[in-house]
């Protein structure tokens, strides 16, 4: 399953910045919908198009590899 990051990311630029970075905030200087940015960072196994994704890069000024990762079935099934 593939995992977002998106949670982190909104962190260290809050650290960065100073000041609260909201969703809404994101999803609007991204281009993304709020709905759909919330349930990147929210619903489990959410499926996205790569357009978000490059717009995520885009705002962040990150790679791919920091917005997702690749977390293996095992390792889910650990934590149910």
């Amino acid at each position: 399953m593939l995992r977002f990051k998106i949670k982190e990311l909104i962190s260290k630029k809050e650290f960065e910045e100073g000041r609260r970075v909201t969703i809404g905030e994101v999803a609007e200087a991204a281009g993304i919908h709020r709905m759909t940015l919330s349930k990147m960072i929210n619903q489990r196994g959410y499926n996205t198009g790569t357009e978000n994704l490059d717009r995520m890069c885009a705002y962040f000024g990150c790679v791919v590899e920091d917005i997702v990762e690749y977390v293996p079935d095992e390792q889910l099934e650990q934590f149910k």
